[in-house]
């Protein structure tokens, strides 16, 4: 589901906020405080903007693909030169909070010569503080040129690049890549470093290769991993989250590839089969029930700064609100850390856990045709999950911008500060604040808390121009470069003297399942089909019809019929809403109904046209392709979906 850095400053400015009217009273009371929040039985006033300056860091110099293209006139260097579109990912900051690690795909090297080894995906680390290694460029690649003999297995997909605190160790794809020094030093050359595979033991074959790992995450103790398993389930595309301890096998006896590597031991799946879900049938067989602290984890994040918490896009506490969570990894307690309409998932904290950096689609109105009306129950949300989270993307093109959020998150009106806000937003302008450069996976904070790293691409063809209405504008990075590495400096902030201690993972995680090799999630748990009725926590009731498909296999329609129904006490909501969800692999073909009225706070309706709202979307591709209209309107706001392909 589902980030980059340069060197040219361009000002001093003050983010923007963003704020909504309150927030549902049921969700003040039923938010419990979460580690970070323990510090203090409610959270505090939410802090105020700050000064955040925003640069673009310098890159290899862009060249033509043919081989040779990137000669002595493009990089007088001989350092090698990137793609136009150099399939770009910001990393995190190396240790001493001047370098930060990026995948980049070099391009243009001859076919022969020291020059040669600049070529396909590799890893650099940029400079952020002005200089230059002794070479005078401000980056160093760091994996061209290793000798083969030190990268046997090594799997060539170098994403979500990550430096380990030592900084001697980064993790990039399934790949460990290891240098007897710090990467940013002159004596880490290629012969010096080595890259071992990743492997997860997932069939009861033991010379089977290894499973399949995505997204792979850090644990601040450096020592386990946290990683997500995408397959079909219950006849749809479903994902599961893993954690495992790192253990350095020297000589493999079993499985694939057999070459020095990084085992995965004691790996624990972070979903209990036997739990009942989010939304589940009341003993009596009549009425339903949501628990909105029910560990859900749709798509792993990540961790938390010390490590106690594990960050994940959830499933929603309100309808088709996706949001990241945070569950302690002890307790397996659950807290919200974003409420915005839109929707977020790549999310980073602080090392002291005080800070969240999100990139999120709020601010641009992208979901708020489908989401806007808060305070809806999330229960049609069993069927439409997967096809509600994917209209956020347009193709490639992402509507995500930076926001930085103090540790509590999301609460009363406070929706936190637009990192790169305060520039020129004309589209084209070029500048931190052009809409047409959109965020990309995964911001980064510094380890000393003062910097935030991530990247930024340019919408390009087929999300703009030829027959789309958006227009396309010319890049003005250098080269028409489509993508770059930013970097915000918290100018305010004095740099933390010290990390706080790491918190100790577990053996065994209390609420997680071990994995045994052979074991295959056979989907996730949903209300048996039937008639129900969900009273509201404050007042009324709806009556909810649950329909499965005629397989049995999974559901396909939820309906819902609102008498006064009210969490809150606030809002008070009427009308009925209608879903139904056909699966074909990745595609989801929707047939939504709304005519929903709500008084209070939120007062507005969410409503489709007299045919309804169909909906075709691949949740692999993000395409919107509609028929009909959906429409909320909130406090006299109107929100229109997108247009088709847009």
């Amino acid at each position: 589901m589902k980030s980059s850095l340069f060197a040219t400053t361009l000002c001093v400015c003050f983010g923007t906020t963003l704020s909504l009217v309150h927030p549902p009273q049921a969700e003040r009371s039923k938010e419990r405080p979460g580690s970070v929040s323990e510090r203090s039985s409610s959270p505090p006033a939410p802090p105020k903007p700050e000064p955040i300056s925003v640069i673009e860091l310098a890159l290899p110099p862009v060249s033509e693909d043919q081989p040779g293209s990137c000669d002595k006139k493009v990089n007088p260097r001989g350092t090698g030169c990137i793609k136009k579109f150099p399939d770009l990912m910001t990393g995190n900051f190396l240790s001493d909070n001047r370098h930060v690690v990026a995948s980049v795909n070099y391009t243009g090297a001859p076919s022969t010569g020291p020059q040669s080894i600049y070529q396909g995906a590799n890893l650099i680390i940029a400079k952020t503080d002005g200089k230059s290694f002794k070479n005078g460029d401000s980056w160093k690649c760091i994996t061209c040129g290793i000798p083969e003999k030190n990268s046997r297995g090594m799997h060539h997909y170098l994403d979500y690049p990550q430096v380990f605190r030592d900084g001697k160790r980064m993790l990039a794809g399934t790949n460990i890549i290891e240098c007897a020094v710090p990467f940013q030093n002159d004596k880490c050359t290629p012969d010096k470093i080595k890259v071992y595979p990743i492997h997860w033991y997932t069939s009861k074959d033991l010379n089977a290769p290894s499973g399949s790992l995505r997204e792979l995450r850090i644990h601040p103790d450096g020592k386990h991993l946290a990683w997500s398993w995408i397959m079909q389930a219950s006849g749809k595309l479903d994902q599961y989250g893993f954690v495992g301890r790192l253990k350095f096998n020297p000589s493999p006896t079993s499985g694939i590839p057999s070459v020095p590597r990084y085992d995965l031991e004691n790996v624990q799946l972070l979903f209990d089969p036997k739990s009942p879900g989010p939304v589940w049938v009341a003993s009596d067989k009549k009425h339903l029930v949501i628990d909105r602290l029910a560990v859900s984890i749709g798509e792993l994040r990540g961790f938390t700064g010390t490590g106690r918490e594990l960050q994940y896009v959830g499933y929603p506490t309100e309808s088709s609100n996706i949001d990241v969570y945070a569950v302690d990894l002890i307790t397996g307690h659950v807290r919200r850390l974003t409420q915005h309409p839109e929707y977020v998932d790549p999310v980073d904290f602080s090392v002291d856990d005080k800070w969240i950096v999100i990139e999120d689609t709020r601010g641009t109105n992208r979901q708020m045709f489908i989401a806007g009306l808060r305070g809806i129950p999330p229960v049609t949300d069993l069927v439409s999950s997967s096809a509600t989270s994917s209209t956020r993307n347009n193709g490639y093109r992402r509507f995500f911008q930076p926001w930085l959020l103090d540790g509590y998150g999301d609460r009363g009106s406070y929706f936190g500060q637009q990192v790169n806000a305060g520039y020129d937003s004309t589209p084209g302008s070029g500048s931190p604040s052009d809409p047409e450069w959109n965020s990309m996976a995964d911001p980064k904070f510094s380890w000393d808390g003062t910097q935030i790293a991530w990247t930024q691409s340019q919408t390009v063809s087929p999300a703009c121009g030829g027959h789309n209405p958006l227009p396309c504008y010319p890049s003005k990075a250098q080269g028409g470069r489509t993508q770059r590495m930013m970097l915000a400096r918290l100018t305010s902030r004095k740099p933390l003297s010290k990390a706080p201690p790491v918190q100790k993972l577990p053996e065994t995680i209390p609420w997680a399942v071990k994995y045994e090799p052979g074991f295959v999630p056979q989907g996730r748990p949903f209300p048996a089909p039937g008639e129900y009725v969900l009273k509201g926590a404050s007042s009324g009731y709806a009556n909810v019809t649950i329909i499965g498909n005629k397989d049995g296999t999974r559901l396909r329609t939820v309906g819902l019929i609102y008498h006064n129904f009210s969490d809150d006490g606030l809002n008070l909501l009427k009308g009925s809403e209608k879903v139904s969800v056909d699966v074909q692999g990745s595609v989801n073909l929707v047939d939504w109904h709304s005519d929903l009225a709500q008084t209070g706070p939120f007062n507005g309706t969410k409503k489709t046209g007299s045919g309804g709202f169909q909906l075709r979307i691949d949740v692999r591709v993000n395409e919107l392709v509609a028929n009909g209209t959906l429409t909320t309107t909130v406090n006299g706001k109107e929100y229109l979906q997108p247009e088709n392909m847009t």
